[in-house]
C-alpha cells in the first residue's frame, strides 16, 4: 500500500496566485495587451479543477510551483541568460506535463523588456483610491 498526501487548498490558491502574477508582472514585461488578451483566450496557464486532479498530490503541486517560481525568476532577472534555457525548457515541460498550456520558448523573453513603468491594463495600479 502506498500513501500519498493530496494538495492542500493553499498549495492551490499559491498557484493561481502564481499564475496571476505571471498575468499582471512578468507578461506585461515582454508583450502588449493584445497579445496577453489572446494568451488569456488561448487560456495559457489556465488552471481548473480538471488540472488540480493532474497535481492532486502534495509532491506534483509542489513542482507546478516550483516551475513557476523558477520561470519567474529567470524571466525577471535583468536580462535572461542564454545558459538558463535548458532550466526554462525543462520547466516548461514540467507544466506542460501537469497540463498547463505555456506555449513559449526561450527566445520570445530574450529581447528588449519593458523595465521601467510598464503601463498595461494588466499590471496593478499604484495606488488605489477607495470610493
Amino acid at each position: 500500500m502506498k500513501v500519498v498526501y493530496a494538495s492542500t487548498p493553499s498549495q492551490e490558491k499559491r498557484i493561481r496566485e502564481l499564475v496571476q502574477y505571471f498575468y499582471t508582472n512578468v507578461f506585461p514585461l515582454y508583450f502588449s495587451d493584445d497579445d496577453i488578451m489572446e494568451f488569456e483566450q488561448l487560456q495559457v496557464l489556465h488552471t481548473s479543477t480538471r488540472h488540480y486532479e493532474y497535481f492532486g498530490t502534495l509532491k506534483e503541486a509542489f513542482q507546478v510551483i516550483t516551475s513557476l517560481q523558477t520561470l519567474i525568476s529567470i524571466l525577471e532577472s535583468s536580462e535572461p541568460q542564454l545558459k538558463y534555457e535548458p532550466i526554462f525548457r525543462k520547466n516548461v515541460r514540467i507544466l506542460t506535463d501537469f497540463g498547463l498550456s505555456f506555449p513559449f520558448n526561450f527566445q520570445q523573453f530574450s529581447g528588449e523588456k519593458n523595465d521601467e513603468n510598464v503601463l498595461s491594463i494588466y499590471t496593478k495600479a499604484a495606488n488605489e483610491l477607495l470610493v
